[in-house]
C-alpha cells in the first residue's frame, strides 16, 4: 500500500477537508503543482482555482478557492484559503443568483466607493466556480 498524504483545507469560515490522500493539485501562483507523501517542504501562495485531490488516479474532490497559502511540511499539505467551495456542493444556478446579485450591489454604488475592488473580486470568483461547474 502506498504512503498517504495528510491534507487540510481550511477557509476562515470552516474546515473543508482533512484526511489522508493519495495526491492534492493546487493552483499555485507560479503554476500548477502536486503534492505527494513525503514531499519537500516548501509554502507557496495561491491564485483563483481548482484543488483537485486524488486516490489514485481518480479526482475524489474539487473545491475552488480564492487565493491563499499552501505549506508542506513532514506532516502534510496545508492549504489556507482566502474563501473556498467544495465543487460537488455547488449547484449552478444558485451560483448564477450569487453572481446577480453581486453585480446589482455593485451597480448601487457610487462610484469610487471602496467597496467596489471587494465586490469585483467576489464577482470573479464567482464566475470561476461557475466557469469550473461547466467542466
Amino acid at each position: 500500500m502506498a504512503d498517504k498524504l495528510h491534507f487540510s483545507l481550511v477557509s476562515p469560515s470552516r474546515e473543508l477537508f482533512s484526511g489522508e490522500v493519495d495526491h492534492v493539485i493546487a493552483p499555485g501562483t507560479e503554476g500548477e503543482f502536486g503534492v505527494l507523501a513525503h514531499h519537500a517542504p516548501f509554502m507557496t501562495t495561491l491564485k483563483n482555482g481548482i484543488v483537485r485531490v486524488l486516490e489514485g488516479d481518480a479526482v475524489k474532490m474539487r473545491i475552488y478557492v480564492r487565493g491563499g497559502f499552501a505549506d508542506v511540511t513532514p506532516a502534510g499539505l496545508t492549504i489556507l484559503a482566502e474563501e473556498a467551495r467544495n465543487l460537488t456542493d455547488a449547484k449552478a444556478e444558485d451560483v448564477d443568483a450569487e453572481i446577480e446579485a453581486a453585480r446589482l450591489k455593485l451597480l448601487a454604488l457610487d462610484s469610487g466607493d471602496t467597496k467596489q475592488f471587494a465586490l469585483q473580486e467576489q464577482i470573479a470568483y464567482l464566475e470561476g466556480i461557475r466557469a469550473a461547474l461547466a467542466n
